[in-house]
């Protein structure tokens, strides 16, 4: 089924009133916030659903907006896209459950599926039971097993049988969901105090100093990030992942909350330091800044030391330069050197 030939359009006083976004993978959480503002202009019940989701309660939003709720979903599309060139997948119905479903059965990079209330349990019954919103591979192999290859299939079995195939609350829920059964409501929440930047490697990385240049790059962008935000970090996290998918990762505080590169840098490069990092072969380098607060609620220390205090204006003068001219046009010789 296409977008298209699922997509019922709705008359506002018959509206889906819960729409699920999905965001694509790898989004910088930068931008993933951004998408959430733009949710927030639609509606003030937004509840993040980190890194790349997000549920918007649309009931009281529509008759605000005059619209209905597909359309209201391809206004969103589009701002995303000419606004910060993200294509999202945006499914809208009755429930969360099948918001999420809808979104997650769009083909394609993006796009709008919205199924209207009348439409649930032919909408639903068509699809393949892995295709449920909280079905998971091992629940749809156990159901598979036992011949139940659809959602229609799964509605019609006594829910006391599904619970015995996949476990008491489990089953309970899948039975439930499959018939379109979804109390939820959408829960405002904002995201998580933190900000988390990334660096994969194209090769396998075992030089120190590609991973030291590396690091550093890490550091500038997220220090820039927080400032940016008007935020500051209570404490860093470093993980390191190796070639297999094995993992390593340490959490410091700082002395003081910061935004700053140098208060960064020093910790980061003391959480490698613990790494005792050899030969060992890297795919990527993951820093995240936690437990964040506002940069206002920072006190302002009187320092006498007056190298920090130089370094701290050449930092708020890059500033300026990179929202000039882009992010890319200056920074620390070690993260060129390593970028050419």
């Amino acid at each position: 089924m296409t977008a298209e030939a699922g997509a019922h359009r709705m008359p506002p006083h018959r509206v889906s009133t819960v729409m699920h976004v999905r965001c694509p993978h790898g989004l910088p959480e930068e931008t993933y916030r951004r998408v959430l503002e733009m949710l927030a202009d639609l509606s003030p019940v937004v509840q993040a659903l980190p890194p790349t989701a997000a549920l918007v309660e649309l009931k009281g939003a529509l008759r605000y907006h005059g619209t209905d709720a597909r359309r209201l979903g391809e206004t969103l599309r589009v701002r995303t896209l000419s606004r910060l060139g993200v294509d999202v997948r945006i499914g809208v119905g009755p429930s969360i459950t099948v918001a999420a479903t809808a979104s997650a059965w769009i083909p394609g990079p993006g796009g709008v599926l919205a199924v209207d209330p009348g439409q649930v349990a032919a909408w639903l019954g068509g699809l393949p039971v892995e295709a449920l919103h909280g079905i998971g591979p091992r629940q749809a192999e156990t159901l598979r097993e036992y011949g139940i290859h659809s959602v229609g299939v799964l509605a019609t079995v006594p829910p006391a049988t599904v619970q015995r195939l996949l476990g008491g609350r489990a089953g309970r829920t899948a039975a439930d969901r499959a018939r379109g059964i979804d109390p939820r409501p959408v829960v405002p929440r904002t995201l998580p105090a933190s900000a988390t930047v990334r660096r994969t490697f194209p090769r396998h990385a075992v030089d120190g100093a590609e991973v030291r240049a590396a690091l550093l790059e890490l550091v500038v962008r997220l220090g820039r990030s927080l400032r940016r935000r008007d935020q500051a970090a209570r404490a860093i996290t470093l993980t390191l992942t190796f070639v297999g998918n094995g993992t390593w990762e340490r959490t410091r505080r700082l002395t003081e909350p910061s935004a700053h590169d140098d208060d960064l840098r020093l910790l980061a490069y003391q959480l490698m330091d613990a790494a005792g990092l050899q030969r060992g072969r890297l795919s990527a380098l993951t820093l995240k800044g936690e437990d964040l607060i506002d940069a206002d609620q920072v006190a302002e220390q009187l320092s006498l030391d007056e190298a920090r205090e130089a370094r701290l204006v050449a930092e708020a003068a890059v500033d300026r330069v990179r929202d000039k001219f882009g992010p890319g046009v200056i920074g620390p010789a070690a993260v060129f050197r390593d970028a050419s």
